[in-house]
């Protein structure tokens, strides 16, 4: 059963490193923006704090995902 939380755990964080090169890729995208002129510094800020906020709140649902299932797996 440990060695089963154990492998939980590694696709909750395999799931983490995900959404941070996700989160990557777009703050990449929106500074590129910037650069070329597309979209102010004011539209720059608020679009990295609204993508911040959601992948905060994923990584939250990720965590609670997996304290659940770690809990679903010691009690059988």
């Amino acid at each position: 059963r440990r060695e089963l939380t154990k492998v939980a755990g590694k696709y909750a964080e395999e799931a983490k490193i995900s959404m941070r090169n996700i989160r990557q890729d777009v703050m990449g995208k929106i500074k590129r923006a910037v650069a070329d002129k597309e979209i102010s510094e004011d539209d720059q800020r608020k679009y990295e704090e609204d993508i911040q906020k959601v992948f905060d709140g994923r990584g939250i649902e990720v965590d609670a995902m997996l304290k659940q299932k770690e809990a679903d797996i010691m009690s059988v």
